[in-house]
């Protein structure tokens, strides 16, 4: 281990790189890491782990004189220390490439891919195997709460890992998962994400097949047999079997929670999580856990104590009987389905969405024309308007007197405060921190 190689990561705090620089320390590696903003909670889970952080992207950094450089995708060309690693012919990788070699070139890799619910059916499913013994490593783009970090290595054979379709690097535009090699492959579902890089559904489609492309004919796709979209996929050639979930033929849960396979019973899923798409999720792990040999009945015992990864609907505290949500979604599919969990949680009771369009699809406008509906189980919606390329009022017009939009964060939360009532529930939903809104809602609540 002492001859183990060093390495620098530029853009070291977002979760995906924080997660290789956590697994890499625990490889052996000597490790330091460098981003533009170096702050809790990242930052802190970094330096207790024993990892030098630094604040931008000076030159002076070349001095470390690293074995090679890890490239974040948050680096762009025009990047300072960027430029001079180019200018000076020194190594360097992508984080995805650097993962693959160096980690799971000898690991079962169970990856998830899809638009929706990545993060969170990762967690169950290593949740899965860590309860049937199998001790997995794992890299998740959140941080579940069964475990409290969000990557670790260990000397066990499996690793499970988000699977993203966001592309790897400023010098390599094919999507992150293609460098995974997957034995077992989760395609959770498809839908059109990331404007910023992709002009429409049929390339991301294209990114899919290539990842089909690398999973080994003994290995197993997990599909949604719900989309047309993976139908597509999969008709563009496949090499290696595929169960379906979300469908008679394949995997399935009825009204009451029974999960099935091929129309066999096999357990009924208890739990507390709310939401069709989280049954899905549940459906998709236990296959892909079964895959790697953990007993249906095993995985569904499993589930039962499965906690949700944080941000999503994570409670963040009870004013006066008025409780504060926080949730990550962000795209209308998702915002549509988290409401629906919440309406048929909550009943009759007031939901307040509180909504912040902060993705890069979303301040491109891109589905602003969907969000009306996305948010029909909502009875009050609030949008914070600031930084968009587009009128948040006229998208929102169609709601009628039900949506406000105010780009001031400070008269968000006061028009927010002032219409709740004891009994509400309010709903944040953002992929970023929304200028800690939940802390100031819980302080006005409380005024």
């Amino acid at each position: 281990m002492q001859n183990k190689p060093s390495i620098h990561i530029l853009g070291v705090c977002g979760t995906f790189m924080g997660g290789i620089a956590a697994i890499a320390r625990q490889a052996g590696y000597r490790v330091t890491g460098c981003d533009a903003n170096v702050y809790p909670p990242m930052s802190t889970q970094l330096e207790e782990q024993g990892i030098a952080l630094i604040e931008g992207f000076g030159v002076e950094q070349l001095d470390l004189k690293p074995d090679v450089f890890v490239i974040g995708n948050v680096v762009s060309r025009g990047n300072a220390l960027m430029e001079e690693i180019l200018n000076r012919g020194l190594p360097y990788i992508s984080g995805p490439q650097w993962l693959a070699q160096n980690i799971l070139q000898d690991k079962w890799v169970l990856g998830v891919a899809g638009t929706h619910g990545k993060t969170t059916t990762t967690s169950m499913l290593a949740w899965i195997l860590e309860r049937a013994g199998m001790n997995p490593g794992f890299l998740i783009g959140g941080v579940p709460q069964n475990f409290g970090v969000s990557a670790r290595l260990t000397d066990m054979p499996f690793f499970v890992i988000e699977a993203d379709e966001y592309d790897t690097a400023f010098f390599d535009k094919r999507s992150k998962f293609v460098h995974y090699r997957p034995r077992t492959a989760i395609l959770n579902n498809l839908e059109f994400d990331h404007a910023d890089i992709f002009p429409d559904l049929a390339s991301i489609e294209t990114q899919f097949h290539h990842l089909v492309r690398t999973v080994p004919g003994n290995g197993l796709l997990i599909c949604n047999g719900r989309e047309d979209s993976l139908q597509r996929v999969l008709q563009r050639g496949c090499w290696t079997p595929v169960e379906k979930f979300g469908c008679a033929d394949g995997w399935s849960i009825d009204e009451q929670d029974l999960v099935s396979a091929n129309g066999r019973a096999q357990g009924t899923l208890r739990w507390d999580l709310l939401g069709e798409h989280n049954r899905m999720n549940a459906l998709a792990a236990l296959a892909a856990a079964r895959h790697a040999g953990v007993p249906v009945a095993q995985g569904l015992a499993a589930l039962g104590e499965f906690k949700n990864v944080k941000r999503r609907m994570e409670v963040r505290g009870t004013v006066n009987g008025i409780t504060v949500y926080d949730d990550f979604a962000h795209h209308p599919t998702a915002i549509d389905t988290t409401l629906a969990g919440l309406r048929r949680k909550v009943g009759s009771g007031r939901i307040l969405a509180v909504l912040e369009p902060r993705s890069n699809t979303m301040k491109l406008g891109v589905m602003k024309d969907a969000l009306p509906a996305s948010l029909k189980d909502a009875d009050l919606v609030f949008c914070y308007g600031a930084n968009l390329g587009w009128d948040a009022s006229a998208a929102l017009a169609p709601m009628g007197g039900k949506a406000r939009v105010m780009s001031d964060l400070q008269e968000l939360v006061a028009a927010i405060a002032a219409a709740a009532k004891p009994g509400d529930h309010i709903l944040v939903m953002s992929n970023g921190g929304f200028g800690g809104i939940h802390e100031k809602l819980l302080l006005k609540l409380a005024g």
